[in-house]
C-alpha cells in the first residue's frame, strides 16, 4: 500500500501527516508493508524543509519531519494507491490532474479518516496554518493526529481495498524525487505555478 498527503506548498499539513502516519505506522509493525509520502500541488517550494514551525510541533510530540517539498504530478496516480488531500481545494486539483477518471477514486480527503467525520461531514478541511499563530500548528497537529489514527484503524481492518500494484519502471520513491518535466513516467505539469517562484494571488505558500 501507497499513501501521499497532498497540501497546498507541501510544507506544513502534508509533511505533518506524513510524519505522523509512519510513526503511527512503525508502531504498528506496518512500516514495511505501508509506504508514506507527501507532496503540494504548488511547486514553487520545491526542495524546501517543512516550515519550521511545523517541524517544531512535531518534535515537541516525537515526530521529525525530514521531507523535502515536491510537487505532485500526474505519475503519482500510477505509483500510489491513495492520495490524501488536506482540504476541498487540494482535493479539486488533484481531481483535475488526474489522468482518468478512475484515477480520481484514488483521491480521499483527511478527515474523512477522523472517528467523527460522519458528525461534522461538512468541516472535512485542515485548516492551513500558515497563518494562524503558535497555536494553529498545535490545533493542526492534533487534527490530523487524530485523521491519521482513522485512516490506521481502516488499514488494519482491511476497509481499504485498493491493492498495491508493483510501481511503474522507473518510478522513484523518494520525498526528494526528481522528475523531468513532460516525460511519459509523470512529468510536473506547469499547473497553477506562480511566475519567478511567487506565491499565487490571494494564496498563502503552505
Amino acid at each position: 500500500m501507497r499513501i501521499c498527503f497532498v497540501c497546498l506548498g507541501n510544507i506544513c499539513r502534508s509533511p505533518t501527516a506524513e510524519g505522523i502516519m509512519r510513526a503511527k505506522l512503525e508502531a504498528a509493525g506496518l512500516a514495511q508493508m505501508v509506504e508514506v509520502d507527501s507532496a503540494g500541488t504548488g511547486g514553487w517550494h520545491r526542495g524546501e524543509p517543512a516550515d519550521e514551525r511545523a517541524a517544531a510541533e512535531a518534535a515537541s510530540r516525537g515526530i521529525i519531519l525530514t521531507s523535502r517539498a515536491r510537487q505532485v504530478h500526474a505519475g503519482d496516480f500510477e505509483y500510489f494507491d491513495l492520495l490524501v488531500a488536506m482540504d476541498r481545494a487540494n482535493e479539486a486539483d488533484l481531481f483535475d490532474l488526474a489522468p482518468t477518471v478512475e484515477a480520481r477514486q484514488r483521491v480521499r480527503m483527511l478527515r474523512s479518516f477522523a472517528p467523527d467525520a460522519g458528525a461534522h461531514p461538512v468541516a472535512l478541511d485542515v485548516p492551513d496554518p500558515y497563518y494562524r499563530g503558535p497555536t494553529g500548528f498545535a490545533d493542526v497537529f492534533d487534527i490530523i493526529d487524530a485523521a491519521c489514527t482513522g485512516l490506521l484503524a481502516e488499514l488494519n481492518a482491511g476497509v481499504l481495498s485498493l491493492i498495491a500494484e508493483p510501481a511503474p519502471a522507473g518510478h522513484p520513491t523518494s520525498p526528494t524525487r526528481q522528475v523531468q518535466p513532460g516525460t511519459a513516467s509523470g512529468g510536473e505539469p506547469p499547473r497553477r505555478q506562480p511566475p519567478d517562484g511567487g506565491e499565487p494571488p490571494g494564496r498563502g505558500s503552505r
